[in-house]
């Protein structure tokens, strides 16, 4: 049987071909009557995703976009969104594809970003620090291209992701605080509206609860040193008695231990703390900071090359299985 072709698609349904053509890669003005006919003259024929991504080659813009929703100052000082990008554009190196960094602001509006992840644009994108809320998450949710997230969407309905398992984290870091002697374990956490941070505490609180022991203060903030200093002085307002602290990133960590060092709180002596993401930050903090990983650049190369199997390789999304990776606790000097 001869290959089906988008030429065929458009006869059945009856339109011209550039009208089946936006019709089924969602770009340009057609009417949904339109959409809807030309889906069912594809389906019809069984004109797959392979076929169709074929027969669009020539108007791919051969561009991938790194989508990071945070403002610049956090993309430019987290070691960890920096190894990401580094990790990424090592990959879209070796590719025919040029790397887009699209840095989403909390004041932009939606359509700005969408113009951004647009098809005919980018044929992909990859979103890494993704938050349940603003503009990013938006103008993602209604693209019509690909999109592969490191770290866990916040909407199930997306399917394509890469992640640390980030449960897994919080139980690490607890357990090994416990087993350091603490019972009165409090947490340092990033934005409410991430999953990896929901996770996290919730690792963080079952552990506890399975030790028979209460959570102490949580408090949220943005994933700075800034951020870090803010939650762990809310912290000290609600209880100075806290004996160890689950800090959600090496940054906050950091932020946190400055501010334990200024209320003469020393560590790990009076107060144990361990961060998350193992980045060098860690070893130049004193004492040594104990850290859970968070592999940046195993993340990066994992969300490149499931991308690349969509839009290069043309695999249907619905059978590519998201990819957790399990975390290892490093023992330093401050848990």
């Amino acid at each position: 049987m001869d290959r089906i072709t988008l030429d065929d698609v458009a006869r059945v349904a009856g339109v011209a071909r550039a009208t089946a053509s936006r019709a089924l890669s969602g770009t340009g003005s057609v009417s949904d009557a339109t959409r809807e006919k030309v889906q069912a003259a594809a389906d019809k024929l069984n004109f797959a995703p392979l076929q169709a991504a074929q027969a669009l080659a020539s108007s791919r813009s051969q561009s991938i976009a790194l989508v990071i929703p945070e403002p610049d100052s956090l993309v430019l000082g987290d070691p960890f969104l920096s190894l990401v990008i580094r990790g990424v554009s090592e990959i879209v190196h070796t590719t025919k594809y040029q790397l887009v960094l699209v840095i989403v602001h909390p004041d932009d509006p939606p359509a700005k970003v969408s113009s951004a992840v647009r098809p005919g644009y980018v044929d992909g994108a990859i979103v890494v620090s993704q938050h349940g809320t603003g503009a990013a998450a938006q103008a993602i949710a209604q693209t019509n291209v690909p999109v592969v997230y490191i770290g866990r969407p916040w909407t199930r309905s997306a399917q394509l992701y890469v992640d640390v398992d980030n449960w897994l984290v919080g139980q690490l870091a607890t357990q090994e605080l416990l087993a350091s002697g603490a019972t009165r374990v409090a947490c340092v956490a990033g934005p409410e509206d991430m999953s990896p941070v929901r996770d996290r505490a919730a690792g963080w609180v079952q552990t506890l609860f399975e030790a028979g022991l209460t959570p102490g203060p949580l408090a949220h903030a943005d994933f700075t040193r800034q951020g870090g200093e803010d939650c762990m002085r809310t912290i000290l307002e609600q209880d100075r008695e806290i004996d160890a602290v689950f800090a959600q990133s090496d940054l906050m960590a950091a932020g946190a231990m400055h501010v334990l060092a200024e209320e003469g709180l020393d560590v790990p002596g009076r107060i144990k703390i361990i961060g998350v993401d193992n980045t060098e930050l860690g070893q130049s903090t004193a004492p040594p900071l104990s850290s859970v990983t968070n592999p940046a650049d195993r993340l990066a190369n994992r969300a490149s090359q499931m991308l690349l199997r969509v839009i290069e390789d043309g695999v249907d999304p619905a059978t590519i299985t998201p990819e957790i990776i399990r975390p290892e606790l490093v023992v330093r000097g401050s848990g």
